[in-house]
């Protein structure tokens, strides 16, 4: 047997969707190329020995360095991003290229590009965001863009910036199910939302935890449902995003039921959190500003009820990374201002796989299903399976190194993303990555983020999204 192993990792206890094993893992150029017992020795040896060894995390749903409307800013691009991520234990992200109204999507995706380039420290993609779906983006530009790698595109039912209308859905719809593409939705019905916003802001109640009471469950049920009817009718897969609660949860297996291809994403703000962290008339409560909103403790056993029963493809953070003492952040012009103008969204991707583990650690899920919901179910998703998602001869060296028993109460002070605040701040969990490798690169050691350049992250073009 040659010896040329780049670096073994050694008595690793691997774990992936399906399989539990130990073995020795061999990598070279970055990939794993062995797997097995007594591998041969190489320059650089890890012994994992007590540790969990798991695929790296692939974060489907993340928002870095978005354009922003004038005033506001994320604190987070594609290096303080990305480097929170990967101590974190996530070792791909695909966040968003986001047209505007107006704009053409290719120079969205152009200036995304720009954005992220010498910066990631880790790989990623880029999903889509299509706000102005021409005739001109539906004929030419999509297509050629799904074909170019860019197979996943989100459409929101909500946002006057951003949403689009039943017609406008189906077209959408429409160009995914003529090129293999996936299209996820946020859905929220927004003329609900405009319709109780106006009259809470009349009656006086500005505060963030307003928030809250302007999108109750009903219009993300209301919203979920039409959805799922659109997708039935045009007959293509859909990913419904960000799923807060039972009455959402209820529409999504009403449609499997059916035997509709339909898939759905949750996040941690939805497990750990409820409307009440919004406050009750304290501004500290844009913290927890994002749609849908945190529901209630009844909501979070429902999430992870479905969790649990396969209801749920895969977990997110939703990173929106806005601070919280920030003229362009949570108190735009630097003034605390009503619920409906804090910019949604909460910071959570170094967080995202600690705080799940904690529900392997509880019993609310497996560990073969921490790994199918946090990284292979978003590789196959997304087009980025093989490569990514599994450890296996073959795929990139994505190995997470986990100590299940190390404890850590959450603080912002130890976090690596640039957010004034974390949402989770002094939540204790059990488990949390030592050891992450990128592309075969140890990248943190002991839990220590080692000094790495920027820029060592590649963008990765999808391919034809996987929905078995």
């Amino acid at each position: 047997m040659p010896n040329d192993l780049d670096f073994v990792i050694r008595h690793a206890d691997v774990v992936t969707a399906s399989d539990r094993f130990t073995s020795d893992i061999g990598i070279r150029d970055g990939r794993i190329a062995m797997l097995g017992q007594g591998l041969p020795p190489a320059p650089r040896e890890l012994d994992a020995s007590g540790m969990l060894v798991m695929p790296g995390g692939v974060d489907g749903h993340c928002h870095l360095d978005q354009p922003m409307p004038d005033g506001l800013r994320m604190a987070d691009d594609f290096f303080t991003g990305t480097r929170s991520a990967l101590c974190g234990g996530t070792t791909t992200v695909i966040p968003f290229a986001a047209q505007a109204k107006g704009q053409s999507l290719q120079a969205a995706v152009d200036d995304y590009h720009r954005r992220a380039e010498g910066r990631a420290l880790i790989d990623y993609g880029f999903h889509l965001i299509v706000a102005d779906p021409t005739p001109h983006v539906l004929a030419e530009e999509l297509p050629r863009l799904i074909q170019n790698g860019y197979t996943s595109f989100k459409v929101y039912m909500t946002y006057d910036d951003m949403k689009l209308n039943d017609r406008e859905m189906l077209d959408v719809l429409s160009v995914a199910r003529e090129h293999g593409a996936l299209v996820m939705i946020h859905a929220e019905n927004s003329d609900c939302i405009g319709w109780l916003t106006e009259r809470l802001l009349g009656r006086g109640l500005h505060a963030p935890h307003a928030h809250a009471l302007a999108r109750p469950a009903v219009v993300e049920r209301e919203a979920t449902h039409r959805a799922i009817a659109f997708a039935e009718l045009v007959d293509v897969p859909i990913l419904i995003v960000h799923v807060s609660g039972a009455d959402a949860i209820e529409q999504i297996r009403w449609g499997q039921s059916r035997g509709l291809p339909i898939h759905a994403e949750t996040c941690p703000q939805y497990m750990y959190l409820t409307a009440d962290d919004l406050g009750h008339g304290e501004y500290e409560g844009a913290k927890c500003v994002c749609s849908p909103p945190p529901r209630d403790p009844a909501n979070q056993t429902a999430v992870w009820k479905a969790l649990r029963q396969g209801v749920f493809s895969l977990v997110s953070s939703d990173h929106a990374p806005f601070s919280y003492d920030d003229p362009q952040g949570k108190k735009p012009g630097g003034k605390e201002v009503s619920f409906d103008h804090i910019p949604n969204g909460i910071p959570g991707l170094e967080t995202r796989l600690p705080l799940l583990f904690r529900g392997v650690k509880e019993g609310r899920i497996s560990l073969h299903q921490f790994v199918e919901l946090t990284s292979l179910r978003p590789a196959k998703l997304y087009g980025l399976y093989p490569r990514k998602g599994t450890i296996a001869v073959g795929a990139d060296a994505d190995i997470a190194v986990w100590d299940p028993e190390k404890r850590v109460t959450i603080a912002n002070a130890a976090l690596h993303h640039a957010v004034d605040y974390t949402p989770y701040e002094g939540i204790e969990v059990s488990g949390w990555p030592r050891h992450v490798f990128s592309r075969g690169g140890l990248l943190v050691e002991d839990g220590t983020l080692l000094d790495i350049h920027a820029g060592r992250g590649r963008f990765l073009p999808a391919g034809r999204p996987d929905l078995d």
